[in-house]
């Protein structure tokens, strides 16, 4: 994501589908949303500190986007496309091969205990997906970040965080029993059981967001608090005025797998942190960075990782709901093919999988659009608090132009892969909101001047 990305990892899409999507192993970030539709405005004026003229930030966003740039953006668009089709291909092939049935078979003939023979189906189903969805990921996140010299990583370091997510998954979901107790669900309420998970995945979601930064994150990259104390000290001023602890402010050496700027807001309570990436502390210059904070300190002050918790609680109901009637349609439809004619037969999760991640595709849209109100929100709250219009349009401008972002995408791709406002529309709201210039009171930031 470009900064300001209220987490868990689960991204753009819906948390409570995470909790059995993630299962096929989908390891692919969100590319960073920045662009807007194509339109041509007058925009505000600022000095070239190397000229003296006038700087345009549209028609150097514009300029950014070199043809290199456009290979890779547009490259990424097309994978934002194909990954969640790949994935469902995949959860078909477990199915229609026998392998899924096969893996139930062996998990039944080794145990009659429900929890054991859940992690016995589970391991070689994991195993399965990762293998199968390996050269996607691989293009993706390792293939294509080094053809465009955007990663620092080496393929043993790569492949090893690849297995840290599969290992993850087996003891999240296998360990702590959360699948075997979904199948239970399943057996004892034949027809309501999409409404135990989803209620189910509610705290699961609100488990997961507050031990991502403690116990997950950690597995990845190294956190330690800030280091320049120098920039310390006026992000903690500015967190006093915007009346938030200032003090769970890390950076991250997340310079050792890319090269690409980046921050967010995770965790909640005793969890919650505000995260620099160490490429944009390199990066950018320290007006830059308050901009950023001032953008994160929104997040924080607005509420938007319980705000996006609920909502993805309560679009976990449809989701399970339109799941379940797919499910059972095909159930009758196929079941002699794969081997089973219950839902709460094991060999039914990556029809789970593949339902799940067509109900999540269909919702994305909605889901695209209130998480780019949350960071135009956050983007408020940051001029608001900080008053640094021109620094924000720079740090844009640094964005879309370190992380080869498109200034301008189609109305398709914003809609469907943009969690936050394209990059232009950005850079001309950054230069156009001052409202205390003209008297009126902020929007989002309700503290004093």
């Amino acid at each position: 994501m470009i900064f300001g990305g209220w987490r868990p990892d689960a991204g753009v899409a819906c948390a409570a589908c995470a909790l059995v999507v993630s299962l096929a192993i989908e390891t692919a970030h969100a590319e960073p949303a920045t662009g807007s539709p194509t339109e041509t405005v007058t925009t505000a004026r600022r000095a070239r500190p190397d000229h003296g003229g006038p700087r345009d930030y549209v028609a150097e966003a514009r300029a950014n986007f070199t043809p290199e740039n456009r290979a890779y953006s547009g490259t990424r668009v097309a994978l934002g496309f194909v990954e969640p089709f790949y994935n469902m291909v995949v959860g078909l092939i477990l199915l229609f091969s026998g392998a899924s049935a096969r893996m139930r078979d062996f998990a039944n003939t080794l145990s009659r205990n429900r929890y054991v023979r859940a992690l016995l189906y589970l391991t070689p189903y994991v195993m399965a997906s990762f293998v199968l969805t390996f050269p996607l990921n691989w293009y993706q996140g390792f293939a294509l970040e080094h053809r465009f010299k955007l990663s620092n990583q080496t393929f043993g370091a790569w492949i090893g965080d690849e297995g840290k997510g599969l290992l993850v998954s087996l003891v999240f979901f296998g360990l702590t029993g959360l699948l075997s107790l979904a199948y239970l669900a399943i057996e004892k309420s034949a027809k309501r059981w999409w409404l135990w998970l989803a209620l189910g995945s509610i705290p699961v979601i609100v488990i997961g967001t507050l031990i991502t930064p403690l116990v997950i994150d950690p597995l990845y990259n190294k956190f330690t608090p800030l280091r320049n104390q120098e920039l310390r000290g006026k992000i903690l001023d500015l967190a006093a005025k915007a009346g938030i602890p200032g003090r769970k402010v890390y950076e991250v050496d997340k310079s050792q797998q890319t090269k690409k700027f980046n921050a967010y807001v995770n965790g909640f309570g005793a969890s919650q942190r505000i995260v620099l990436w160490d490429t944009m502390l390199k990066g950018m210059s320290e007006d830059e960075i308050l901009v950023v904070m001032g953008h994160e300190m929104g997040h924080y002050k607005l509420g938007h990782i319980w705000k996006a918790i609920a909502l993805n609680s309560v679009l976990s109901l449809l989701l399970f709901f339109l799941s379940a009637r797919i499910m059972s349609w095909a159930v009758l439809r196929f079941g002699d093919r794969w081997g089973f004619h219950e839902l709460h037969d094991l060999a039914s999760l990556p029809l789970m999988v593949v339902t799940l991640g067509l109900v999540s595709l269909l919702s994305q849209p909605l889901v695209n659009s209130v998480t780019r109100m949350s960071e135009h929100e956050a983007d408020t709250f940051a001029l608001e608090v900080t008053r640094l219009n021109d620094a924000a349009a720079r740090v844009f401008l640094k964005l879309g132009s370190q992380n080869r972002s498109n200034p301008e995408p189609s109305a398709t791709v914003k809609i469907f892969q943009y969690t936050h406002p394209p990059l232009i529309e950005r850079i001309r709201y950054a230069l156009q909101y001052q409202p205390w210039t003209e008297g009126k009171p902020n929007r989002a930031f309700r503290g004093g001047t």
